[in-house]
């Protein structure tokens, strides 16, 4: 069973955000709040808690597992960023918006797609997950969450957060609560992988992308 901690989602507890870091790094798997959708995570550098994760989503491994970063500058730590891919994730983050980037090598390979070599990045506009993000000092895995059913999966959407909790709470270490029921719309995926930015799939923000990839002029 889960350990569910109640979260202040603008003001978290400092000491509660510490404990959740603390089981992380020992190799926890959590339930959490984003600025999208409720997701599924774990420390990036634990590897067996993102096997944990793979197994949780039924992902087969060759299928990249997208991840939070603090910061633009943090990002390029973990990906390869052109002067257009810079240009559009300043404009845009922190937001509702998952960039796949070339992978560098400090993305471990259970995470990325081994034949492109690339990577799913995230900057959330969430101060839970900046919390967790600057305890931790390292990226988040984040994949969003779903109840499991018999006959498949059923995606979050709509799902009231109680139900999720009660549905993955046999399935994951923690359960992090802010008392805030989320919206269903998940990320806009925008591939920056080449010359020009290409939209993978269309979700929260996608108004305000059209509107600046349009006034940017980058396609």
């Amino acid at each position: 069973m889960a350990t569910l901690y109640s979260i202040h989602p603008d003001n978290p507890q400092t000491q509660r955000i510490e404990t959740i870091v603390k089981a992380l790094r020992g190799g926890a798997v959590m339930l959490y709040p984003t600025d999208t959708v409720y997701a599924i995570g774990c420390d990036l550098n634990a590897p067996a808690a993102v096997k944990r994760v793979r197994q949780l989503k039924r992902m087969a491994n060759d299928k990249p597992l997208t991840f939070l970063c603090s910061s633009l500058s943090n990002i390029a730590a973990y990906a390869a960023v052109s002067d257009q891919a810079y240009r559009i994730m300043r404009c845009l983050i922190p937001g509702p918006y998952t960039f796949l980037l070339p992978a560098t090598k400090l993305v471990p390979r259970l995470v990325m797609n081994p034949k492109r070599k690339t990577t799913g990045i995230r900057v959330p506009d969430e101060r839970i997950c900046h919390a967790l993000l600057a305890e931790l000092g390292n990226p988040i895995i984040s994949t969003s969450a779903y109840v499991p059913e018999d006959h498949g999966e059923l995606p979050v959407l709509g799902i009231e957060r109680m139900r999720l909790f009660d549905a993955l709470d046999p399935l994951v270490d923690i359960i992090i609560d802010t008392g805030v029921e989320l919206g269903f719309q998940t990320s806009t995926i925008v591939d920056l992988t080449g010359d020009r930015p290409k939209i993978i799939r269309p979700g929260r923000g996608m108004d305000a992308l059209q509107d600046w990839l349009v006034e940017g002029d980058v396609g």
